[in-house]
């Protein structure tokens, strides 16, 4: 069983559109994940500009690869990487902590992480 961030079992990212490596919708890798796709990120529009101009554009949907292009508000597993690099620029999206997978903290800290948690509004 993977777990997330927090030690607890990993929780679904978003299934609709199917997101993570497996498109099961969890963020969770294996050895030829090269990207790494273990952080649930709820998509901005300025993450989604700055993947755009590091070649990665988003929010273009790509019917033969079932991708429906992402929005605001789109959930979506990143690349520990991609997300690193936003942070330090200053553009990276919320996180669901629950739905980011532990091997996240093989590259940052559980505290950089927390900073940019996603609080539910009640």
């Amino acid at each position: 069983m993977e777990l997330n961030v927090l030690g607890k079992p990993l929780q679904s990212c978003c299934a609709d559109p199917a997101t993570g490596y497996f498109r099961d919708g969890f963020c969770r890798t294996t050895g030829i994940d090269y990207g790494t796709h273990v952080v649930c990120a709820i998509m901005t529009d300025d993450f989604l500009e700055f993947t755009r101009k590091r070649g990665n554009d988003l929010t273009t949907p790509i019917p033969n690869w079932k991708f429906p292009g992402l929005k605001v508000g789109s959930k979506w597993c990143l690349c520990i990487s991609r997300w690193l690099e936003a942070e330090k620029y200053g553009k990276a999206p919320k996180i669901i902590l629950e739905a980011t997978d532990q091997k996240a903290l093989k590259y940052t800290t559980l505290e950089l992480l927390k900073k940019y948690e996603y609080q539910k509004s009640i």
